[in-house]
């Protein structure tokens, strides 16, 4: 008897890790760029906002070919979800947890086709279809009821509310100041100019 109530609690705890793995889980913050650049920005978004998609095609591609590519600058994308569907939409792209940016950068180019709808229910419908119909090997349900995922989430907002007085999307903070200019390229390139 002693041997299977041994036996019981070998094979019990060593599942215990595995419990708690979820929980302590690393979160990569999905980026660009080399660690060491000499410019980091910090980009807070929300994955439902018109103006964030528009810095992803108008003004991100060129960022990325003149100063990320060539190791000046270093990028990381915050969340700062506007609504439920954001917060979804953010889920999803952090939780392959690889720090690659890809997904999210679909997300953005294909925000028409998924943000819209009468409800979230709609919403959660079509970010769900778009995700499948790219083949992306993930879990759904999975990732959006990730709560460790959505703590992180949450947690960006707070900051970016707490450290930068963020207020809206898409905000761009450069080595931890506050880019208040209108988000056009121009404007961006002449404030990285000036900090090389």
């Amino acid at each position: 008897m002693k041997k299977i109530a041994l036996l019981f609690l070998v094979v019990i705890f060593s599942f215990v890790p595995n419990l708690f793995a979820d929980n302590n889980k690393k979160i990569k913050r999905i980026s660009e760029g080399q660690q060491n650049a000499k410019i980091t920005i910090i980009a807070y978004e929300s994955l439902t906002c018109s103006h964030c998609a528009d810095f992803h095609k108008n003004v991100y591609p060129e960022l990325k070919k003149e100063f990320i590519d060539t190791g000046l600058v270093r990028i990381e994308f915050r969340h700062f979800p506007l609504d439920l569907a954001a917060l979804n939409a953010s889920k999803i792209t952090q939780c392959i947890n690889d720090g690659n940016s890809n997904l999210m950068h679909f997300l953005f180019s294909n925000q028409q086709k998924w943000v819209k709808g009468k409800n979230i229910e709609d919403l959660n419908k079509n970010l769900k279809n778009l995700i499948n119909d790219e083949k992306v090997n993930l879990d759904f349900k999975t990732c959006i009821d990730d709560k460790v995922v959505e703590d992180f989430i949450l947690n960006d907002r707070i900051e970016g509310v707490k450290k930068f007085k963020v207020n809206a999307t898409p905000t761009i903070i450069i080595n931890n100041k506050k880019f208040d200019k209108p988000l056009n390229y121009k404007n961006l390139k002449k404030f990285i100019e000036k900090m090389i």
